[in-house]
């Protein structure tokens, strides 16, 4: 038996897809959208607590999307490789 390999998958020979990028990146934000919600909907984080925010700057990207995507959209300056395996979106990609 082979050991399972810790990488993800390859991507295409080619690279991903400019619509990969496109609906990669759309994904992540809308996780990180969804995340940041989460998180200022939580006890103690509100308009009538001490409006301290959580602060959600970076994210596990989805799963459904190779490492080879996520590495390519850094590459293009649309994320920001944040460290073990999170990103953060650029707010400014190109400035």
């Amino acid at each position: 038996m082979s050991t399972a390999d810790p990488s993800p998958a390859p991507a295409p020979a080619g690279g991903p897809s400019p619509q990969e990028l496109k609906l990669a990146l759309k994904a992540f934000k809308k996780r990180l959208k969804l995340t940041r919600l989460d998180a200022d909907s939580r006890i103690g984080v509100g308009p009538m607590s001490s409006g301290s925010t959580w602060g959600i700057v970076a994210i596990l990207p989805p799963n459904q999307y190779p490492r080879a995507i996520w590495d390519e959209l850094v590459k293009q300056g649309k994320l920001k490789n944040a460290g073990q395996g999170m990103y953060s979106l650029v707010e400014n990609p190109g400035s």
